[in-house]
């Protein structure tokens, strides 16, 4: 009888210890979701609490613009504002004034060096007395004739210089072939001056107008090759083989894109041969001329008449300025472009 009451009471025992240990268990769960309630409301509380920080923040203002700190004066203290130089316009009128001035200074120092006696009569005639003597001249015909005869001779020799020089320089400034073969020569020649080989035309030729010319031709040919020369060599190459390209020949090429780009210095050429050209007419009636201004020299020099040698003398001169005129002029037609010079004045 006493087993049985301490079996039930270890039951009853058993399932309090179970129920306390249930309670146990489900007070510490109930516990573990209060913290977690709470971690969550703090989470929530502090992303509400950053949200309201980043709105209420205000915004972080922009940097403020760098200054750039001014030049030193002192870097540029030697530099100067560029200014173009320009030329003003001349008219022609005060053009011809300007280049009278000399000509007519030396007339008023002949005329005043004649009229105070420091040039008699015997050593140079005065300006009123080759008035005189070209008036003299002029009315018995003998200046008009010896004029026509010596332009003549200078005309000739002239262009056949002209016509030897162009065609050596273009053969020898176009070809390499040409250039090998006559180059040399033609320099050695060209270093031979003209006045030694009178001597040598008159034993060839004679005394007849043919030596005369043929001076004159040898005069002029040779400004006139080395100008044509340089010329040649210095045309575009390029736009040759463009040309060749298209088919031109030879000769087309020459006469439409060789000759038009030489331009310049066939004009150079042909002034100074021009000029050599009245140089060379001076010598050659030397020989033994019987018309001509150089006739009329040597009968003047027989008779010491200087006011007929002034006369020669200034018809000399008259004829080499007017061919260069007339080159000037040939250049304002054929190259316009260059009638003004560095400045934009004409000239």
């Amino acid at each position: 009888m006493t087993a049985a009451p301490t079996a039930g009471a270890a039951t009853t025992s058993a399932a309090t210890a179970t129920a306390a240990t249930a309670d146990t268990t489900t007070a510490t769960a109930a516990t573990a979701d209060a913290a977690t309630a709470t971690a969550t409301a703090d989470a929530a509380t502090t992303g509400a609490a950053t949200t309201a920080t980043a709105t209420a923040a205000p915004s972080a203002p922009a940097p403020p613009p760098v200054k750039e700190s001014p030049a030193d004066p002192g870097s540029t203290a030697g530099l100067v504002t560029p200014r173009p130089h320009l030329r003003r316009s001349r008219s022609r009128t005060y053009s011809l004034t300007v280049r009278a001035l000399g000509p007519v200074a030396l007339l008023a120092l002949w005329w005043t060096s004649s009229a105070t006696g420091v040039l008699t009569p015997d050593v140079l005639a005065s300006p009123a007395q080759v008035v005189d003597a070209v008036g003299e001249l002029w009315g018995n015909g003998q200046l008009p004739d010896a004029l026509a005869t010596s332009l003549t001779r200078s005309g000739i020799g002239l262009v056949i210089g002209l016509a030897a020089g162009l065609a050596l320089g273009i053969t020898t400034g176009f070809t390499r072939l040409g250039d090998e073969l006559l180059d040399s020569s033609l320099q050695t020649l060209r270093t031979i001056p003209f006045l030694s080989l009178v001597p040598l035309f008159m034993v060839w030729f004679g005394i007849n107008e043919t030596a005369k010319i043929l001076l004159i031709a040898v005069a002029t040919t040779f400004p006139m090759y080395v100008s044509t020369s340089g010329g040649v060599r210095n045309t575009d190459r390029k736009l040759v083989e463009a040309m060749r390209s298209f088919g031109l020949g030879r000769l087309a090429i020459v006469r439409q894109v060789v000759l038009p780009g030489a331009l310049p210095s066939l004009l150079a050429g042909l002034r100074l041969s021009m000029t050599l050209s009245v140089i060379a007419l001076i010598a050659a009636e030397e020989i033994n001329a019987t018309e001509g201004i150089g006739y009329l020299m040597s009968q003047a020099q027989s008779y010491a008449r200087t006011d007929i040698l002034a006369v020669c003398i200034l018809v000399y001169g008259l004829l080499g300025l007017t061919a260069d005129v007339l080159v000037r002029g040939l250049e304002r037609v054929l190259m316009p472009w260059r009638t003004a010079g560095p400045g934009g004045g004409a000239r």
